[in-house]
């Protein structure tokens, strides 16, 4: 497999992924993936024992304490998000966070994401922190989880005047499961007006960052580790009984490319959640379909380094993401 760097073009509204540059080759093993490895910041970790990988544990003991007024944005008590704001004046850029948990309610919420949501805002993103009904939730799973996602989203409408939110600088951020639910969003405008998700002017962004995104809900559920609780879980998000295969056309990403949107793909060398080939596969598909994508395939790194803005994955990270907001990386 080759890995070449795809470019970043600056305008005046900031980075763009600059689409006249990429390129698909074929050769006999099939499409190659364009990817960025970013491997001489990691290569003395390489060399180095391997260190012990984060658990969610670990992020919730960094998420204790940090929290913002919760807002809601339907009736039930789970649609809600938490506005970050930064202290920046004029307009902001903002960043639609979704939390993973394998779309489950057993599993840890939107507290996962605050780290990473105060972190952004100290680099002068306003951060909208979702939560969302899931599986095990009542209303959770199909359709309701994505209906939150959906509802949650369009509701920076009506944040925007009274928080000076700049809905042309969207961004939309989500990790693991919620990577899925972010990809899935930002294709919104693609859903077939006979599914149950489709809504004449939905809100999108202009671009999606996927955090050891489950993007493909196929390919997991026929080849995916059973860490989130087996193919069960991906059949109750879909009602892949109740509706069969076409449970999937408006509900898994690749069925909604291209997106017609930037995407950056992210994935560690160490997860054994969203192993990174699921990542590239995804990433590559999107390229095929002529989306504008990066791929970051990063070595010495888990599942959930990906959220924490301490880790050395963000040192990388950091950078990207501030520039899809036309704002300076700061050192």
């Amino acid at each position: 497999m080759e890995f070449a760097h795809i470019p970043l073009d600056c305008g005046s509204r900031g980075p763009r992924f600059e689409t006249e540059r990429w390129y698909h080759r074929k050769t006999g093993r099939g499409m190659r993936i364009l990817a960025a490895v970013v491997g001489l910041m990691f290569a003395s970790m390489a060399q180095a024992e391997p260190a012990r990988l984060l658990t969610f544990n670990d992020i919730l003991i960094l998420s204790q304490g940090l929290s913002k007024p919760r807002t809601a944005y339907g009736s039930d008590p789970l649609q809600f998000g938490e506005l970050w704001l930064p202290k920046t004046r004029g307009l902001h850029p903002l960043i639609v966070m979704l939390h993973g948990g394998c779309w489950r309610a057993d599993l840890p919420g939107l507290e996962l994401q605050a780290p990473l949501s105060q972190a952004l805002s100290d680099h002068g993103w306003a951060v909208w922190n979702l939560e969302y009904r899931r599986i095990g939730h009542h209303g959770g799973a199909y359709p309701g989880t994505f209906q939150d996602v959906a509802s949650g989203i369009d509701a920076v409408r009506g944040l925007a005047k009274s928080n000076r939110l700049d809905i042309n600088r969207v961004v939309f951020i989500g990790h693991s499961a919620g990577g899925h639910l972010a990809a899935w969003a930002a294709g919104r405008g693609k859903l077939s007006k006979t599914s149950v998700f489709w809504v004449k002017d939905p809100l999108l962004p202009v671009a999606v960052v996927t955090l050891a995104g489950i993007n493909d809900l196929e390919a997991y559920h026929e080849k995916g580790p059973d860490a989130c609780g087996g193919p069960g879980v991906i059949e109750s998000l879909v009602d892949l009984k109740g509706r069969g295969p076409g449970a999937y056309g408006d509900t898994s990403p690749p069925h909604l490319l291209p997106l017609e949107r930037a995407q950056l793909v992210v994935s560690g060398v160490l997860d054994p959640i969203v192993p990174p080939n699921f990542g590239e596969s995804y990433g590559s598909k999107a390229m095929k379909a002529g989306d504008p994508v990066q791929v970051l395939t990063l070595p010495g790194v888990g599942h959930f380094e990906l959220i924490d803005p301490r880790s050395e994955a963000w040192k990388t990270l950091f950078p990207l993401i501030d520039g899809l907001g036309g704002l300076t990386p700061k050192p």
